[in-house]
């Protein structure tokens, strides 16, 4: 009775497993305005997700309207400095150097270098992305303009974004990572997209500017959220891990 049981569900995925499946990372938004009562919702959805001792440490600064075109802006500017600093002579870095104030600030680090099994799939990532895009490698014009658009959150009219309280170890992140999963989740099961962007923690400034963050908490990431546009980008699907690669062999 239980095998028929079970045979029965793989069938029939119920609505996580749908959900799970369909979830996609929206790089290209609509500008239709997600209320703040549905934003609220899906919040209050996400805070069933399971944390350590129910300790729930992370926080949200949600960003809508002309907050979040402010901060986009920020966020552009400092985008753009960036790449005039790697486009310059070495004069013309001293100087930017001198001036400062566009150097990254986050409280995490968001480049970094991937040990040789994960670099292979981040690569094959990136490729298939582009291709999507008709984007050649080529094409550093294109690539930036493309690049660029993490920091107007892919045209999303809202981003949040997620702290973390850092006296936890690794566990902290980890309920994090939970939240956001559960998040994303609700969000697709409402008919709206997200994408989790690791490039929002780079600079951390334009957000703490704005919002009262409580001490000790660090900027993880941001979260694109809004009404997926139909554009070919939002059906890309990059490959999983075979599940005989995911499942560690015993010894013996």
């Amino acid at each position: 009775m239980m095998d028929d049981l079970g045979k029965a569900a793989n069938n029939h995925p119920g609505p996580v497993r749908e959900a799970l499946r369909q979830r996609r990372s929206i790089r290209a938004f609509k500008d239709t305005p997600v209320s703040d009562d549905l934003i609220d919702d899906l919040l209050t959805a996400a805070l069933d997700a399971p944390s350590w001792g129910n300790t729930q440490p992370y926080r949200v600064a949600v960003a809508t309207g002309d907050l979040a075109r402010s901060i986009a802006a920020d966020y552009g500017d400092l985008f753009e400095t960036v790449s005039r600093f790697q486009r310059a002579s070495a004069l013309g870095k001293i100087g930017m150097l001198l001036k400062g104030g566009f150097k990254p600030d986050g409280d995490y680090k968001t480049l970094m270098t991937y040990p040789a099994e994960l670099d292979s799939r981040y690569k094959a990532t990136g490729k298939g992305l582009y291709g999507v895009l008709g984007i050649k490698r080529s094409d550093k014009a294109a690539r930036h303009t493309q690049m660029a658009k993490n920091f107007s959150f892919f045209g999303a009219p809202c981003a949040l974004f997620v702290f973390c309280e850092s006296s936890l170890g690794p566990y902290g992140p980890l309920d994090t990572g939970a939240f956001l999963q559960s998040l994303a989740l609700a969000a697709e099961e409402r008919g709206l997209g997200t994408c989790m962007q690791g490039a929002l923690a780079t600079w951390a400034g334009p957000v703490r500017a704005r919002f009262d963050i409580p001490e000790g908490y660090k900027l993880v990431c941001g979260v694109s959220l809004g009404y997926a546009a139909d554009e070919p980008i939002n059906k890309f699907a990059p490959t999983r891990r075979p599940l005989d690669e995911l499942k560690l062999k015993a010894r013996g």
